[in-house]
């Protein structure tokens, strides 16, 4: 009888330290890479930082975007005033051109940077990705909503970071990741809606910005030394541009995307 207790005993030892391996069936969180501008090195120095602002726009006739045939989730389709389109391309006031990631490359190394410890919210409404781009920090947290009456599959397919992919049901609390290394830029999917799509920037410093519906940007606090602009669009891709940033300077860059069949 004693040595049908301790086998019973050591099965449900062996038995919980086997759930523990698995984490319980959820997705391990990644530990950011230790090479992250954020943790090593001295504080950028205020009185000599200076600064790159600017302009995204878009030269030439953008393409039309396409509707989205949302019949078969008719709770989405009614959060429409109007039919919702494709947001590949947003072009706003003077060609200004939306949802273009701008970050600097460069040299970091010696710098030490505050966490990032604010979340980044994404969220799904009216079956669509809300924002469409996000950027954020190597490391900082992404909360995932949804907002909508039916059940969402966020599907994130990176290929420097963690791949994971989770369903969301109505009423579920926010799906809580984060990304351990640099990635411009991390598509996002929706397995049950094949239209929902996203982009994720992950940048290990903080001089980023995703651009709104003016095109402008202002990158602040930049150390002194040269650098690579950088505005990545998920259509036009990467256009790239050498700065140079003085002692206490701003510099100003403006950066044009050309549209198919815009002349040179």
């Amino acid at each position: 009888m004693k040595g049908k207790s301790l086998l019973i005993f050591s099965a449900t030892i062996a038995l919980a330290i086997g759930i523990m391996s698995c984490g319980g069936g959820q997705p391990p969180a990644e530990t950011p890479a230790a090479t992250s501008a954020a943790t090593a090195g001295k504080p950028v120095d205020a009185a000599t930082a200076g600064s790159v602002s600017g302009t995204i726009k878009l030269d030439g006739t953008p393409p039309r975007m396409r509707p989205i045939n949302m019949a078969a989730e008719p709770t989405c389709a009614r959060q429409h005033a109007t039919p919702a389109t494709t947001e590949d391309v947003l072009v706003g006031a003077a060609g200004a051109l939306q949802n273009v990631i701008v970050y600097l490359k460069g040299d970091f190394s010696q710098y030490a940077f505050d966490a990032a410890s604010s979340p980044v919210m994404l969220d799904q409404k009216g079956c669509q990705y809300t924002p469409h781009v996000i950027a954020l920090r190597v490391g900082q947290p992404l909360h995932v909503m949804n907002s909508d009456q039916t059940t969402h599959n966020i599907h994130p397919v990176p290929v420097n970071n963690r791949e994971w992919n989770e369903s969301q049901p109505p009423g579920a609390g926010a799906i809580n990741q984060s990304f351990a290394r640099e990635e411009i830029a991390v598509p996002v999917k929706c397995n049950v809606h094949p239209w929902m799509k996203s982009y994720v920037a992950v940048v290990g410093h903080p001089y980023f910005q995703v651009i709104g519906a003016d095109g402008a940007f202002s990158l602040k606090n930049v150390p002194p030394g040269t650098y690579t602009l950088t505005a990545w669009h998920e259509l036009y891709g990467a256009n790239e541009q050498s700065v140079t940033v003085g002692a206490s300077e701003a510099k100003s860059v403006n950066v044009t995307f050309k549209a198919a069949g815009a002349a040179d």
